[in-house]
């Protein structure tokens, strides 16, 4: 029997002492390595969040709460609040998503589900072409063609069928929080319906030939099936959507109008967080007026925050009833 150790294969097939040392250190370097570039992103997180409180302390030592629910921005007087950008920044991704969500899924049904083969590639290919639109070409065209189509039929139209309602009041101006919305719209859309037609497609067949077996009809195998089999997938591709549509910039400055008031009507100009900051970052002067910026960005971070720890949770609870078949 051969005992005898060196840096080659033994004759029983095993590695010999000095190429399970070098695997180790391997190990190790590999292992160091990964944590280096993990902190290195904590680190740079960690340090945006530092750097923004920084800047933004005057404005947060000047206003302290109160700059949540003021409505006033006046850099003339120095007084500055969040509340209309905060409004805007939520209802125009909301606008936006009950436009997006019924196309995406319809779409990803379709696409995943229905279509055959020689539609679904090239259709699957030009949405997610549409995803890699810059969103200042969306913005210009959103500008010349999207704005006067929606001051005149669309608002005219909702203005005198819906009038009564506060949502559809005031004159149709074109932009405003509607136009806001359905460019946002039309800027999720490819990303909910690539990401949904993704997790459709990882579902097992099986749960297809199992439900169709049963006598199931096309929609009820979709229905009973597919959906409920990939539900926490779907959650993550809206929420990743909505991640998209609160930090866009150019698009919704271009067509939001810039209007810092806070009104229910859909009709009205109005602002986001995202398009203050673009807006009036270059022309800022004094610690006030740049703090007051810059802690509009800490609060948009702190909202997208909290939006990513609702889908966690959100995906968490669908995967626990799907794991224990509740």
């Amino acid at each position: 029997m051969d005992t005898i150790k060196s840096d080659r294969i033994l004759p029983a097939g095993k590695w010999d002492g000095g190429e399970a040392r070098r695997g180790r250190i391997g190990d190790k370097i590999f292992f160091n390595l990964t944590l280096i570039f993990t902190s290195l992103m904590v680190l740079v997180l960690v340090g945006l969040v530092v750097a923004l409180n920084i800047d933004a302390w005057p404005a947060i030592e000047k206003f302290g709460v109160s700059f949540l629910t003021s409505i006033s921005w006046d850099p003339v007087r120095e007084t500055f609040g969040a509340l209309p950008a905060v409004y805007g920044t939520l209802l125009s991704p909301l606008i936006g998503l009950l436009i997006a969500i019924p196309v995406s899924l319809g779409s990803a049904i379709f696409l995943s589900e229905l279509a055959p083969d020689w539609i679904s590639r090239p259709c699957s290919f030009l949405i997610e072409m549409l995803a890699a639109i810059p969103s200042v070409i969306i913005g210009l065209w959103g500008m010349f063609i999207l704005v006067p189509f929606i001051r005149s039929p669309i608002e005219k139209w909702l203005g005198s069928s819906l009038g009564f309602l506060p949502f559809f009041q005031g004159p149709p101006f074109g932009v405003g929080f509607l136009s806001a919305g359905i460019i946002l719209a039309i800027m999720v859309i490819p990303i909910i319906t690539a990401v949904s037609r993704d997790v459709m497609s990882a579902v097992p067949n099986t749960q297809r030939e199992a439900m169709l077996a049963l006598g199931a009809t096309k929609w009820e195998m979709i229905n009973g099936a597919v959906l409920p089999y990939c539900r926490s997938g779907l959650v993550g591709s809206v929420i990743l959507g909505l991640g998209r549509a609160l930090g866009e910039t150019m698009a919704v400055t271009m067509v939001i109008g810039n209007s810092y008031t806070l009104t229910p009507s859909l009709f009205s100009p109005g602002a986001t967080i995202a398009s203050k900051v673009a807006s009036e970052f270059s022309e800022a002067s004094g610690d006030i007026y740049i703090g007051s910026l810059v802690e509009l960005a800490l609060v948009l971070f702190g909202i997208t925050l909290l939006v990513n720890i609702i889908a966690r949770l959100l995906v968490w609870r669908f995967t626990s009833v799907k794991a224990t078949g509740e």
